[in-house]
């Protein structure tokens, strides 16, 4: 009893120690001079003032310098002699152990790395990192075991599936009734409307499904007791998800909701890590790879990456989008600054960047966008937006590559023109044969034919021979001729 007794005295001992060099080491580490180190400044320095005083952080030697009023010297130098001390601390003091020696250390490392991590519970954001990873992981693990369920049962009741389009109705009610022709009997009112109920017991009796055993259904009905418990187990999470981001993150929260500020969060590493990026960091986190695409083929950049999920910018037009995400990133990042390095809890901040961000929103929707310049009151002269949809009609002349005819007739058109043109040269022809051929109003002589006509000339030339003619009965001859033609051309 003793020994034990005289263990825990020496334990409170060295807590007490501990607890009195975390002070001072924190007060070292943020640059403050603890009461320890004045009182042994004041008692060994002051005798040897002429000396400078050697200081490993500069703004610690500051800090002595202005209470203390000592010349205090901060170079390379003293850093080597620093490290050279740690290093050989253990042959400099005497009368410590290793071992007590290790154990204070490690107990000063500890309580140093919980002071710079402000270690608190309520504020790990890396239960929210798995969590919300781990929701992700689920619905991945849901949408496929949904899908084998559906297509095995469906080999049996085919028509199920397209009646029940809810996925947790449709395995819960797999699960009640297992096969098809129990369906008649069961009551599944519980779960299915009466319209539905009544539609699947009708499909039922009349399914194209094949014939299952037993343990088919068995095997089927435990898949869907998984399905079931997973989503229980989601929205059980998801619950607790929602919990702790308000906890931890509340202005966030308000501003992009639950998911998107612990996807955000999850993707920096941590909420100190997010609330060190600027707003347009915050914009384009987890749209990396488009980014550096566009960069480097010299393209548009995206306008956002995780925050297009969030409600705000799913609201807006697509016209609006680029504003809205860009007007709620940076709003976005003052609070999670607020959220990460603030000490207030209070959601307010969130709720009135989000109603200036719905302002903005209202105003882009309306049009009713406010000069820059100037008084600033007045609005800008635009007229409203009027989507006017024409329906246009495809111009098929347009791919013809030929020369376009102004009148084109048709075939047929042309056919019955020549045949028109045929008959009346052959009534023409006959008219002429018989001599009552009409033209104009007036009768139209016959033509004499080639035949007449040689004759003529051969006569003409015999008397020619026979009984030649001067020249001036020839030119009286020739005029008469020309006389003769001018009367016929003048009655034609």
């Amino acid at each position: 009893m003793r020994k034990s007794f005289k263990k825990l005295t020496v334990c409170g001992k060295n807590l007490k120690l501990l607890k009195k060099q975390t002070k001072s080491s924190t007060a070292l580490v943020e640059g403050k001079l603890s009461k320890n180190l004045k009182k042994i400044l004041k008692k060994i320095v002051a005798k040897d003032a002429h000396e400078q005083l050697a200081v490993a952080d500069a703004k610690l030697g500051g800090v002595i310098k202005e209470k203390l009023n000592l010349s205090c010297i901060h170079s390379p130098m003293v850093t080597e002699l620093m490290r050279g001390i740690r290093s050989q601390i253990e042959g400099l003091i005497t009368g410590l152990p290793s071992r007590e020696m290790a154990a204070m250390c490690l107990g000063l490392a500890h309580s140093l790395s919980r002071y710079k991590l402000k270690f608190s519970p309520d504020k790990v954001d890396t239960m929210i990192i798995q969590a919300i990873s781990l929701l992700d992981d689920l619905d991945k693990e849901l949408n496929n075991y949904i899908m084998r369920c559906r297509e095995w049962y469906g080999w049996h009741f085919p028509e199920l599936g397209k009646i029940i389009t809810d996925n947790l109705t449709y395995c819960k009610c797999v699960r009640k009734v297992g096969d098809r022709s129990n369906f008649a009997s069961s009551d599944v009112s519980d779960i299915l409307p009466e319209e539905i109920e009544e539609d699947v017991k009708a499909a039922a009796e009349i399914s194209m499904g094949t014939e299952v055993s037993e343990e088919d259904i068995n095997n089927i009905i435990h898949l869907c007791d998984q399905v079931i418990e997973i989503s229980e187990y989601r929205t059980q999470l998801y619950d607790y998800l929602k919990n702790r981001m308000m906890a931890i993150a509340p202005n966030l929260t308000v501003m992009v909701g639950e998911l998107v500020g612990a996807r955000l969060i999850a993707h920096a590493g941590s909420l100190l890590n997010l609330a060190k990026h600027p707003a347009s960091t915050v914009q384009l986190l987890g749209a990396e790879k488009a980014l550096f695409r566009a960069l480097k083929t010299k393209r548009d950049t995206p306008k956002f990456g995780l925050i297009y999920h969030a409600s705000l910018v799913g609201q807006s037009n697509t016209k609006n989008k680029g504003k809205i995400s860009r007007m709620l990133a940076a709003k976005t990042a003052l609070t999670i600054r607020y959220d990460a390095l603030g000490e207030n809890t209070s959601a307010e901040m969130g709720a009135e960047n989000r109603l200036k961000v719905e302002t903005r929103l209202r105003l882009l929707e309306e049009r009713g966008i406010r000069r820059i310049s100037g008084t600033g009151k007045a609005l800008a002269k635009t007229d409203k937006y009027q989507n006017k949809s024409e329906v246009k009609v495809f111009d098929p002349s347009g791919d013809s590559t030929l020369p376009v005819v102004s009148k084109k007739r048709k075939i047929q058109e042309v056919d019955e023109q020549d045949t028109e043109v045929a008959v009346k040269a052959k009534k023409f022809k006959a008219e002429m044969k018989e001599g009552t051929a009409v033209e104009d109003g007036e009768p139209v002589k016959k033509k004499k034919k080639k035949k007449d006509k040689e004759k003529q000339a051969e006569e003409e030339m015999v008397l020619s021979e026979e009984f030649p003619t001067s020249p001036i009965i020839e030119n009286t001859e020739k005029k008469k001729k020309k006389k003769k033609k001018m009367k016929d051309e003048g009655e034609d």
